[in-house]
């Protein structure tokens, strides 16, 4: 009784983290405050009611569209309500009430507001992923839940951060364009820094989805120059990770020894 209390209040809390995501991602690439000042719409700038701004209940009763201007209120604002409230529950499913857990939505909430920064603006603001490293490698070198070397946290982020930049590197001498910017980078080391040795298939599960992703893009006509934001395609892979990444470690490891 008390897991699946658990597991509604933290899909209730991730509909509102995810209400707060949306004004985060909205505000920080235009340097608006997100600690003060209530919600407005962006088309006619007239503050919202709180009865307007219950998470996606809102958007449904307004069938999308502002009360005051009528202009349309984007997909994503649902899309990333309804997602951290999913992922959210799916944690606490998994991990319990803990620090850990806490922990674990920290980084999950980071990711998705990473990832639709980067889908409309090209960036992954320092202002996010950098204190999240930080409270990353703190938290998990404290709690340390897989109980091995506390190091190995300082190492799978550092190890994803220089994997990642050398990467980059190459892949702009050989095809004379960026492959990932330093937020991509500094997105890789956060992920280390929580995942630990799950990074190893996260950033796999990432490049993989990114080069799917081409594929599409490329079948769509679309020059293999375009340019797609890779820190959504990372974030993809570090949840896949954080709910099954040490069993698909642990899964190639097997096979490889046995093979």
């Amino acid at each position: 009784m008390l897991d699946a209390y658990v597991i509604v209040v933290a899909g209730v809390f991730g509909l509102l983290i995810g209400s707060f995501l949306n004004a985060c991602a909205y505000r920080l690439p235009l340097g608006i405050s997100v600690a003060h000042g209530r919600s407005f719409c962006p088309a006619c700038k007239t503050q919202i009611r709180a009865v307007d701004n219950i998470p996606l209940l809102s958007w449904i009763v307004l069938r999308g569209r502002c009360r005051a201007c009528g202009a349309p209120i984007s997909w994503r604002y649902p899309l990333v309500e309804a997602l951290t409230g999913m992922l959210f529950a799916a944690m606490a499913a998994l991990t319990g009430p803990s620090a850990l857990l806490a922990l674990q939505l920290l980084f999950v909430a980071a990711l998705i507001l990473v990832s639709d920064i980067d889908i409309a603006e090209r960036i992954i603001p320092d202002v996010v992923i950098l204190p999240v490293a930080a409270i990353g490698l703190v938290g998990m070198t404290v709690l340390d839940p897989r109980g091995g070397p506390r190091w190995t946290w300082l190492a799978a982020g550092l190890g994803a951060a220089g994997f990642l930049l050398g990467t980059g590197l190459v892949y702009k001498r050989l095809r004379g364009v960026e492959g990932m910017g330093m937020g991509d980078v500094k997105l890789a080391l956060a992920m280390g820094f929580f995942l630990g040795a799950a990074v190893i298939p996260a950033l796999f599960i990432g490049f993989i989805a990114g080069a799917l992703a081409g594929i599409v893009l490329l079948a769509r006509g679309r020059s293999a120059k375009t340019a797609v934001p890779f820190g959504p395609f990372l974030a993809f892979g570090a949840l896949v990770a954080l709910i099954c990444g040490n069993q698909i470690l642990h899964l190639y490891l097997h096979v490889a020894l046995h093979s």
